[in-house]
């Protein structure tokens, strides 16, 4: 794998009651976000895709400036590029890890082997909390609903907030996740599209690869949104 490290940081503040920082690393460009309540800086950090200390320095760097306190780690789904950092997150602020059900097995013991295929040298510590669809995930005034959106992988889901999805990757800008992996599904896939394309065209999409997007620009552009 290559070992250079791309970093890029991009702090959002949109007007809703949530804050957003995305950070893009690593050599598969995954997004980390940092998202905090602005009324009680309570944080949840989403898909902490870093595989090093010096990349995590970079998100404490940004919660020790703003005054953040990291209540929750949320994976949107279990595969590496997007869970390394889950060790790391709690074993500085003490968090739980949460994941679906359906993808908690790629965590803990049986999900070291499949870091390392991959290159990582971090893996994650067993999920603490396992998600189910419509469960609500709460850190300060900020609630999010979890919507199960299976296809990438069989435990894939997506966050939605007042204004904002966490899609994870399941709905990228102009594209989809990957669903010729051992755990994924095009059927199911096509049904998760589904779902998000009934969500309002200002939702700010946060992907797990690439821009960030709003539901309107997908459901005009997007051509696997356009065929669910």
């Amino acid at each position: 794998m290559n070992e250079t490290v791309y970093l890029h940081c991009i702090h959002l503040q949109w007007l809703t009651n949530m804050i957003v920082k995305m950070c893009t690393v690593g050599a598969f460009s995954t997004n980390c976000y940092v998202a905090s309540c602005k009324q009680t800086r309570e944080a949840a950090i989403i898909d902490p895709s870093f595989n090093s200390k010096f990349e995590a320095e970079k998100i404490f760097k940004f919660t020790d400036e703003n005054a953040l306190t990291i209540k929750l780690v949320l994976n949107t789904h279990g595969h590496p590029d997007h869970t390394c950092g889950n060790r790391i997150i709690k074993e500085k602020f003490c968090t739980p890890i949460l994941i679906h059900e359906n993808d908690a097995h790629m965590l803990g013991e049986s999900g070291k082997g499949l870091a390392k295929f991959f290159g990582f040298e971090n893996s994650s510590p067993p999920a603490d909390v396992l998600l189910r669809d419509g469960d609500l995930v709460r850190f300060g005034k900020i609630v999010l609903r979890v919507v199960h959106t299976p296809g990438h992988s069989g435990g894939s889901i997506s966050l939605l907030g007042t204004k904002e999805a966490f899609t994870g990757d399941t709905l990228f800008l102009s594209s989809i996740g990957r669903t010729d992996f051992p755990e994924s599904s095009e059927q199911n896939m096509k049904a998760s599209l589904k779902k998000l394309a009934t969500l309002p065209d200002v939702f700010v999409v946060y992907p797990g690869h690439g821009p960030i997007t709003t539901v309107g620009e997908e459901k005009r552009n997007n051509p696997f949104l356009q065929s669910a």
